[in-house]
């Protein structure tokens, strides 16, 4: 049957990565709106902001003081979720109902915040490529001194952007937490690329990536070395998932200037791309997939580097998705379809041209596909 029936129908789609199920209802973008509106968000910001614990020279919440640095700054988060010294927890070992039922383990780790550049008004979609490909170099860095010098099993690199998604401070940065255990997402999509690769003799997001370039209907952003796409599976209205041509197990494989530079590239065109959907500063979560710090052969085999962008922005500026009722006591479900998602993501400048939206114009143009 011709998939453009999917449409117009209500369906469920299967997320092999995650090994779920979306509910898919492209006909509820018809409803009208009269909730919750979000504020468009506008570039008014200052180039530096005395009262910013990022910026600078400023002194940070806990107190110390940063550097007067001038590209991207590393430090450890002064609020860290996960401590690396604390006493050891043993849990109880016995067959009754209560160790069977409240079961609980120490973590141990440490928690890092990357500052993306000493501009307090910059974003990923503002900047070079040249300077993205810095961020880059520094999440390489962080990766390698890690898993060298730490005992930690897991490193998840994250950003979030704008106040939709609880970034409570605009200065341009992301975080990396490090952890003793692998968290539940990446544990759940190594557990099923490691049974997609003993099943089939071949690595899932490979075959995937393959099944995109052939169909072309998902793609957003295209270069020699990675490819950008509203995945079938996806289950926010703009979600992308960015997956590398080369199948490469982590950043460290990123090994010459023009690697971090195609990364580079297409990180740029995606989060232009969003800007200039809505012409806002468009909110999301991203966060990179990767090996484990520590873990198996077979581990490392099935692993594929990829990114997560997942933005809440539903129909403009100002209306997001809740994820809640259904989506919290059911199953995951999402409004227009992926390939809807996709076509409006494909018709976006990757150039920041909306000057009167108040960004700060692009300083070089990115490739489009």
């Amino acid at each position: 049957m011709d998939e453009s029936v999917l449409d117009d129908i209500s369906h469920r789609r299967y997320n092999p990565l995650r090994g779920n199920w979306i509910l898919v209802s492209p006909h509820r973008t018809k409803r009208p709106w009269l909730g919750q509106q979000e504020t468009p968000g506008k570039n008014v910001l200052p180039e530096y902001d005395p009262e910013c614990y990022l910026c600078p020279g400023n002194k940070r919440s806990g107190g110390a003081q940063n550097p007067d640095f001038k590209s991207t700054f590393t430090f450890v988060n002064d609020f860290s979720a996960v401590k690396e010294e604390q006493a050891d927890y043993d849990p109880p070992q016995s067959d009754d109902k209560t160790s069977l039922l409240l079961k609980a383990e120490g973590v141990k780790g440490k928690c890092y915040v990357v500052c993306f550049s000493p501009a307090h008004n910059k974003t990923l979609a503002d900047m070079p490529i040249a300077d993205i490909s810095t961020i880059i170099s520094t999440w390489q860095v962080l990766y390698r001194d890690v898993q060298l010098n730490t005992p930690f099993r897991s490193i998840q690199i994250f950003e979030n952007k704008g106040a939709a998604m609880g970034c409570s401070n605009p200065h341009p940065h992301c975080q990396a937490w490090t952890t003793s255990h692998l968290p539940e997402e990446p544990a759940a999509e190594l557990k099923n690329m490691i049974e997609y690769q003993r099943a089939h003799g071949s690595c899932m997001l490979c075959d995937y990536l393959a099944v995109e370039l052939e169909k072309r209907e998902r793609i957003v952003a295209e270069n020699e070395a990675w490819v950008a796409l509203c995945p079938w599976w996806a289950f926010w209205p703009f979600e992308t998932l960015v997956l590398s041509k080369r199948c490469i197990k982590n950043i460290l494989e990123l090994e010459s200037d023009r690697d971090r530079e195609l990364f580079a590239e297409i990180i740029s065109n995606v989060t232009t791309k969003y800007d200039n959907l809505f012409e806002t500063q468009f909110p999301y979560s991203m966060g990179i997939h990767q090996a484990p710090l520590k873990g198996t052969e077979e581990e490392h085999a099935a692993n594929h580097v990829h990114l997560h962008f997942l933005p809440p922005l539903l129909r403009s500026a100002t209306v997001k998705k809740f994820q809640v009722g259904y989506e919290l006591l059911a199953e995951p479900q999402r409004d227009i379809t992926p390939e809807q998602a996709a076509r409006r993501l494909q018709s976006q400048s990757t150039e920041l041209y909306e000057e009167s939206w108040g960004r700060l114009l692009k300083l070089e143009p990115a490739r489009d596909i």
